[in-house]
């Protein structure tokens, strides 16, 4: 049997994607940009192994005990949720046209402006520039922000991406855990 060719390949991806776990009365929202072409085929947010976003979560002791790629569901019954700006999986970020990610933003803000969540966390520094249109040359800084959609409070976190140079894997704990300490002054705890 002969492997598909690239072309194949992606077109059979073009429909690929992961569920929202979504639902009123959230905690806290993880925004992703978009779903990997791997994440999409396991059906878990953040699968690849070089992805920082799970050992990081798990090393801050954010929950107090180790999580993995396929505790989406678990996490959802105890009040966090996961979503991504646009849906559609991609091998890379730049095969996202320019109309995905002003449909896919738009679409975020009514989710949002519908379930409402008490945060909104952006794993990295893109998405939250989709959404909010903020200028390539604004320097954004991880932590809270001051927009938000209704009542929902938006934070940043930066990305996770082994191809994200600017923040180790140290550092992505320490904003984890900033992350952790900013809910609990907001009274948004957590029992996993």
């Amino acid at each position: 049997m002969s492997r598909p060719s690239k072309k194949q390949f992606v077109s059979s991806a073009s429909s690929l994607t992961l569920p929202d776990y979504l639902r009123p009365s959230l905690k806290l929202l993880f925004i992703g940009l978009n779903p990997g072409l791997y994440s999409a085929r396991a059906g878990k947010y953040f699968a690849r192994k070089t992805n920082r976003f799970w050992p990081a979560l798990s090393a801050s002791r954010f929950f107090g005990s180790e999580v993995t790629a396929g505790d989406e569901k678990r996490l959802f019954e105890r009040g966090i949720g996961f979503t991504d700006v646009v849906k559609r999986a991609t091998a890379q970020i730049d095969e996202l046209t320019r109309d995905e990610i002003t449909a896919g933003a738009k679409m975020l803000r009514r989710k949002l402006e519908k379930f409402s969540p008490r945060v909104a966390c952006f794993i990295g520094l893109t998405g939250f520039r989709w959404v909010f249109e903020v200028p390539v040359k604004t320097k954004i800084m991880p932590g809270p922000q001051s927009e938000r959609i209704g009542a929902t409070r938006i934070y940043v976190l930066p990305s996770t991406s082994p191809a994200n140079a600017h923040f180790s894997f140290g550092q992505i704990v320490e904003e984890f855990r900033r992350l952790q300490a900013w809910l609990k002054s907001a009274n948004i705890t957590f029992e996993i």
